[in-house]
């Protein structure tokens, strides 16, 4: 069997650039190349409200730090204990949250120009991966006897949420989003070995099933509780996006030609949904990055004009206004994009 996580990143490894047809007449948005830190690497993964995005970017000397796209102009804020950082999502405060340093990585949240070390639940460990209105952190971190739990910090403690059931070592479990009424979503182990989506809420956790199969994975929920992520299919050959809302999960598709292969990463307020959809040709994988907004899930690389040069793989997050940004390539190079409706 495979386990959901480790197949999808498997698969983000083997993007390739392979350009898709740009439509003539069908640039519904204008894409912005946010540069990078003086690396060749940049991936752009939360904007808020007011359109500030951060994201990971490599500098000059290929370290990975912390960025913060703001008037045009990307920065770094720093990174914790001087080491290599990732943010993961930001609010409308600009308060951003992420992680750092080598093994053993630190949970930080950045606010009015410091960064905070979140701190864990006993093991020394701890990843952040996203944070509300509130200044709320979730991610997972390990225990004292090295299990991996997700949590949320509330009142200046890391609250352990819990799993399914799951108790294992060597188990991942973790939230990856949550909103500003304490609902988190996540994925975690159940006790049958299943790897589901979960829905945190009120001190209870809820398994959100899967779309037949025997994985799923929760990877962002918005302000009404409604969560996207991924979900296998009967028979675990394929993972397709999810939307969970009215408690059902809805099956999101995949884009033509692809392989069977696709991944909600951002949801708005509107319930559209942003993530990457993988195809196969002549033995090349490529992701490429998708809107689902109404019935059927559109390739963002047709919805942009034709002659840019850009390939739009991941995209990660979208904001109330429509726009979307998330990880591409162009002149050779992986570069953070914004999306902005015309």
């Amino acid at each position: 069997m495979r386990i959901a996580k480790a197949a999808a990143l498997a698969a983000l490894g083997l993007a390739a650039a392979m350009p898709a047809q740009a439509l003539p007449g069908r640039a519904h948005y204008a894409v912005t190349d946010l540069g990078t830190l003086g690396g060749d690497y940049a991936s752009a993964r939360g904007i808020n409200a007011g359109g500030v995005i951060t994201g990971i970017s490599t500098d000059a000397d290929g370290k990975s730090q912390v960025f913060v796209y703001a008037a045009g102009r990307m920065t770094s804020p720093g990174a914790l204990n001087g080491s290599a950082a990732v943010a993961s999502g930001i609010n409308d405060s600009n308060d951003l949250a992420g992680y750092a340093g080598g093994y053993p990585y630190h949970a930080f949240r950045y606010r009015n120009g410091m960064l905070k070390d979140v701190g864990d639940l006993g093991g020394g460990a701890a990843t952040a991966y996203a944070i509300n209105g509130k200044g709320n952190v979730v991610g997972a971190s390990l225990t004292a006897d090295g299990h991996s739990e997700p949590f949320l910090t509330k009142g200046g403690k890391v609250i352990d949420l819990g799993t399914l059931g799951g108790h294992d070592l060597g188990q991942w479990n973790a939230a990856l989003g949550v909103n500003d009424s304490y609902q988190v979503a996540g994925t975690s182990w159940d006790a049958s070995g299943r790897y589901c989506a979960f829905l945190w809420e009120a001190g209870s956790m809820r398994n959100l099933g899967t779309l037949g199969g025997s994985w799923s994975e929760g990877s962002a929920i918005n302000a009404s509780g409604h969560v996207t992520g991924l979900a296998y299919l009967p028979g675990d050959l394929e993972a397709h996006a999810f939307l969970w809302k009215n408690n059902a999960m809805l099956d999101l598709g995949v884009l033509p030609s692809s392989n069977g292969f696709s991944w909600g990463f951002g949801i708005n307020a509107s319930d559209t949904v942003v993530g990457l959809s993988q195809s196969i040709r002549d033995g090349v994988y490529t992701d490429y990055a998708f809107v689902r907004d109404g019935p059927k899930m559109k390739n963002l690389n047709v919805l942009i004009p034709a002659d840019t040069g850009w390939v739009l793989n991941v995209a990660y997050a979208i904001n109330d206004a429509g726009r979307i940004v998330g990880e591409g390539t162009i002149g050779g190079k992986t570069h953070a994009f914004l999306l902005t409706p015309n």
